[in-house]
């Protein structure tokens, strides 16, 4: 009989990326496997112009911070973000200091954040949240400002051309990065193949199915040729985007009953035009539209990708039965089963905003959806940008009918198979997901991985925001390592 596999990961994205770097560092004489349906690493969710790019902390990104009911702001799950962004940095950092990365300029770049609202209420609302994050430990550095002049040093493009009769506000801290997540998931896969780890493309997991022996045995085709190929592993991660569904549905563990997924995909305008670009140099998020899912969340965003910046706006959200860009359109059709027809349907008659908003999108002509890009950037002009299409995202329905707008991790009962469901900030998190993820499937191992986690990630295991000493040292080492501008140097554009 054929040695099984340790760990078959299926999907060539940063999730399995991740998790596999992990592996690798807790048990270096592990037999590892990485499946990918394409002929190419990072194609769906995580490849460059599929994202927004953004090293998601909650800087910047106003869904993560609502206005209660008595008018005060939340920032709880502010800090939730920014502190798995701190871990996902620390293993970054790890990497490069270990030399897995050799120069971190090639994934990740120091980029401003801001946050950009018009209208008196917004106005108040922003000031509001400034104020209950300036003096976080993971927030320092924040700037804030009413006044267009002082605006308008931080980002152009958001002042010229605007009506100053209503009142403007932004946030701004250099403390922002972005992030490919491609050419990361590139840096880290090649790293694991030159550690002994196996890669093989264009191959698509048809079936994972338990075996008499307690393994996991995983057949699927080769995409060129069609030829068959069956491998038996000890453990399997599922990592495919939204046919992670499928997939563990059909390896038919209790635990995904009645879980279902709600497809959403998307566009944004793009312009790669150097006198536009040079003058944005800043991530810049408004408030969502009423309705708008947290994913659609408007923003300007600096990109860099293959050494090029561009400016990229959106994201404008759209619909399609399929759950991967180069999917079916059966995708949806064929997730439905009897455990989760209920659930899904409920989820849609409790979201009937989000359906509304939806089909607006579907329906609006270009000349509305250029109205969007307008409010940030005045002066834009449509000859400059082009339309793109970004990734395919599956939003998790849970087996109660709720519709989550996060990621989901399915684990099996003895911790042989687990997969990711959802979306968004999932990448940005991806570090703390798998983190989470061997926690739940190596129960037996965890406690004796502590010494070596305690190196990759020297914050495991505590929460900055309870530590603002252990938060500053974390914040500067790790700017030091990624090259990213430091909490302990704060940008000296003035605040007003």
């Amino acid at each position: 009989m054929e040695t099984p596999i340790d760990a078959v990961l299926i999907g060539g994205g940063i999730m399995s990326a991740t998790l596999g770097t992990l592996l690798q560092e807790l048990e270096p004489g592990w037999n590892i496997k990485v499946l990918e349906r394409l002929d190419t690493l990072s194609q769906e969710s995580s490849g460059p112009w599929n994202n927004a790019g953004t090293g998601h902390s909650a800087l910047c990104e106003l869904n993560y911070t609502p206005l209660d009911a008595d008018g005060t702001i939340d920032i709880s799950k502010a800090v939730v973000v920014n502190e798995q962004f701190q871990i996902s940095r620390q293993l970054w950092s790890f990497l490069v200091e270990s030399g897995r990365i050799p120069d971190p300029s090639a994934f990740i770049n120091p980029i401003p954040h801001m946050s950009f609202v018009w209208g008196a209420d917004n106005v108040v609302y922003l000031r509001k949240r400034y104020e209950a994050l300036s003096s976080h430990p993971l927030f320092a550095g924040m700037h804030y400002s009413e006044d267009p002049q002082v605006i308008g040093q931080w980002a152009p493009h958001l002042v010229e051309g605007r009506d100053l009769s209503v009142p403007i506000a932004a946030t701004f801290t250099d403390a922002g990065s972005d992030v490919d997540f491609g050419r990361l998931t590139e840096l880290l896969t090649d790293s694991l193949v030159e550690r002994g780890a196996a890669l093989e493309l264009g191959s698509e997991v048809r079936k994972v199915r338990k075996n008499a022996d307690g393994l996991w045995e995983i057949t699927g085709r080769r995409v060129g040729t069609g030829e068959q190929f069956s491998y038996t592993a000890r453990f399997v991660f599922v990592g495919a985007g939204g046919f992670a569904l499928r997939l563990l549905q059909g390896a038919k563990i209790p635990e995904i009953r009645g879980f279902g997924g709600f497809p959403v995909s998307g566009e944004f305008l793009r312009t790669t035009k150097p006198e536009i670009v040079s003058r944005h140099q800043a991530k810049v998020y408004g408030k969502a539209a009423v309705g708008a899912p947290p994913m659609s969340v408007p923003h300007l965003d600096t990109r860099f990708v293959d050494g090029k910046q561009a400016l990229m706006f959106g994201p404008y959200a759209g619909w399609s039965p399929r759950f991967l860009k180069f999917g079916s359109f059966f995708d949806l059709f064929a997730s439905i089963r009897l455990h989760n027809l209920w659930p899904m349907l409920k989820a849609g008659l409790t979201n009937i905003g989000l359906t509304i908003y939806l089909i607006q999108q579907l329906i609006a002509r270009p000349k509305t959806k250029f109205m969007d890009l307008l409010d940030f950037y005045p002066e834009a002009d449509p000859a400059d940008w082009e339309k793109i299409t970004a990734g395919q995202r599956v939003q998790v329905i849970r087996p109660d009918g709720v519709l989550q707008f996060g990621t989901e991790v399915i684990t099996g009962a003895d911790g042989t198979i687990a997969g990711l469901l959802g979306a968004s900030p999932g990448a940005s998190t991806a570090a703390p997901i798998m983190l989470q993820l061997l926690e739940r499937c190596f129960a037996d191992r965890w406690e004796a991985w502590q010494p070596a986690l305690d190196q990759i990630i020297p914050s495991h295991g505590q929460h900055l925001a309870d530590d603002p000493v252990k938060a500053q040292e974390v914040l500067v080492s790790t700017a030091a390592a990624l090259r990213l501008a430091s909490p302990a140097a704060p940008s000296q554009a003035r605040s007003a």
